[in-house]
């Protein structure tokens, strides 16, 4: 046992990552199911959607399992209302101030975690009365912070500040990464990529082949002035990249990007015109596989380099 298995009530210290188009009810309970924190990503999903989903979770297993709530949805207040109502007991903020929510749901006996990309956020979440923080680094997929500070240096920074639990977060996606940031002071790990590549994850099933098919090189942080986030090099992100040769304002930034072009990559499969959210360590990524598959070879990828690290 440790800090965060502790407070999540969980087999190992690895939750996934909660993404949106990628983290219904299916992958969420595998996760749970096989040991770690599964997260369902409300992200993209309407208030009733979320409903559901939550529902169909709590009916697939019996172990804990929360959800992911970007701060700044426009729906926030029904969104929280029925996490409220369906009886979750683990929340994950991000994108937005966690003084907004935090104390209303820890009066709920819920327990919180807030996302953040720096230590500047990371103390102000715990300021905030977070339970526990996840410190995401610049490899990370999807949205990002703007201080492209790397895992490997934010964690250490966040561990020398910070006096709750830390989950580190962007370019993990093995037990030899997982042994690497809790060597640096983190007590749990949060992986995102890793579970995009399952069979239960939600995306449509071209954009994990082509997240397996990944290079070194093949994802790239862009459109910093809307909100940066990383995406894999298609047809859209050499839209976006032709625009900046314009100076672009950020309306017509705005206009490029349109709305739903995350839905359209990575939950209808359009690969071309989608918005592909993975983070760089999908380069790692070979295979799609169970969720119960991956976290056992996680788990035993992470007592072999442990084993190792004591030989030397």
């Amino acid at each position: 046992m440790n800090t965060i298995t502790s407070l999540f009530n969980i087999k190992y210290p690895i939750i996934q990552g909660g993404m949106v188009w990628n983290s219904g009810w299916e992958l969420a309970s595998a996760v749970s199911n096989a040991g770690g924190l599964g997260l369902i990503g409300a992200g993209s999903m309407y208030p009733d959607i979320l409903r559901q989903h939550i529902q169909k979770c709590q009916a697939a297993t019996d172990k804990p399992f929360g959800v992911n709530v970007p701060l700044l949805y426009p729906d926030i207040d029904q969104l929280m209302q029925i996490i409220i109502e369906e009886g979750v007991k683990i929340v994950f903020t991000s994108a937005g101030n966690p003084k907004s929510w935090t104390s209303h749901l820890k009066e709920q006996g819920i327990t919180v975690v807030h996302v953040v990309s720096s230590v500047k956020f990371a103390l102000k979440a715990q300021e905030a009365g977070v339970d526990a923080v996840v410190a995401e680094g610049f490899e990370a997929g999807g949205h990002n912070g703007r201080e492209e500070t790397t895992t490997f240096t934010l964690i250490p920074m966040v561990r020398e500040q910070l006096a709750i639990p830390l989950i580190a977060a962007g370019g993990i996606a093995t037990g030899r990464g997982m042994l690497a940031a809790m060597v640096l002071g983190a007590d749990g790990v949060q992986m995102g990529s890793r579970f995009v590549a399952t069979v239960e994850g939600s995306g449509h099933q071209a954009f994990k082949d082509l997240v397996v098919q990944a290079k070194e090189g093949d994802t790239e942080l862009t459109l910093k002035e809307l909100a940066p986030v990383r995406l894999l090099k298609n047809k859209f992100y050499e839209d976006v990249k032709a625009l900046y040769t314009k100076a672009p304002t950020k309306e017509e930034l705005s206009n490029l990007l349109g709305r739903a072009r995350a839905k359209k990559g990575m939950f209808e499969g359009d690969l071309e015109e989608g918005e592909l959210e993975i983070g760089q360590v999908s380069a790692l990524i070979h295979d799609i596989k169970p969720v119960a598959e991956v976290i056992e070879e996680l788990i035993i990828d992470f007592e072999q380099a442990k084993k190792q690290m004591m030989l030397l």
